[in-house]
């Protein structure tokens, strides 16, 4: 595969906004107070090993946010720190081009599983899996954001990942009907306190929107590899006490 392919074309992002916005093969879970979370009807004819592919698909209507604000919130890394509780570490590693980076981000789980991490565009050979996490990989993720006025937006999330080792169905039922609609609460409230938080935090500091302002290195995309789901180990997470006595914190 050439470097330049592993970059998303626009038929990509094409197809990506046609899973969002439809409604074929997917079940809902969860629908209130303006937020709905779906969960993608798995195929009848599964392979017995093949990876355990979890597609989750989450909607809010958001009344009070523009979606521009909504946009520089989810692209602001600093920022996030400050709202996104289940966040372990994020950093930016490098630019692919004007509008594609490489990153990093890591998140604590419910207590009965490991914590995992990932790594977006990654680059396998400088940073592997850490023994503290369980290397997720995530197939497709990302957002649509649709003004539908001056202070209101339609905000979607859609997650196609292969989380690795093995997870309670408890857990699979409490991401889609408590902690998704959680999520979208705290990203809601983020776009609410952004403005006033931003005044204070380099105001006009937005490299996601104005290119010249990124500073991280250039890495060529041909120096990455596509990480195959079949490539990690599928780790046997054991009990929630071997998961404590790892020395992890997944409160």
């Amino acid at each position: 595969m050439s470097g330049s392919s592993i970059l998303p074309d626009e038929a990509q992002f094409s197809d990506f906004k046609r899973q969002c916005l439809s409604t074929d093969n997917w079940v809902n879970k969860y629908d209130s107070d303006g937020m709905r979370v779906w969960v993608e009807i798995p195929p009848k004819k599964k392979a017995k090993n093949g990876p355990k592919v979890h597609k989750i698909k989450c909607q809010m209507a958001i009344k009070d946010v523009p979606a521009a604000t909504m946009y520089d919130v989810l692209h602001d890394n600093q920022y996030r720190k400050t709202w996104d509780l289940t966040m372990s570490e994020s950093y930016d590693i490098a630019r692919l081009s004007a509008n594609a980076d490489v990153g990093y981000y890591s998140w604590i789980c419910p207590n009965l599983i490991r914590n995992r991490d990932v790594v977006t565009l990654r680059s396998w050979k400088k940073y592997p899996p850490q023994a503290k996490y369980v290397r997720a990989v995530s197939i497709m993720t990302g957002y649509v954001i649709k003004s539908t006025g001056p202070n209101s937006c339609t905000f979607i999330y859609l997650s196609q990942a292969d989380p690795k080792g093995s997870i309670p169905k408890v857990v699979v039922n409490k991401a889609t009907q408590y902690l998704a609609p959680k999520v979208l609460r705290s990203v809601h409230k983020a776009g609410q306190n952004y403005q006033a938080w931003k005044e204070q935090n380099s105001p006009e500091h937005k490299p996601w929107l104005y290119p010249e302002q990124n500073t991280l290195p250039m890495m060529d995309p041909a120096e990455l590899l596509i990480q195959r789901a079949d490539s990690l180990e599928n780790v046997d997470e054991g009990t929630k006490d071997d998961v404590q006595d790892s020395g992890e914190d997944s409160s």
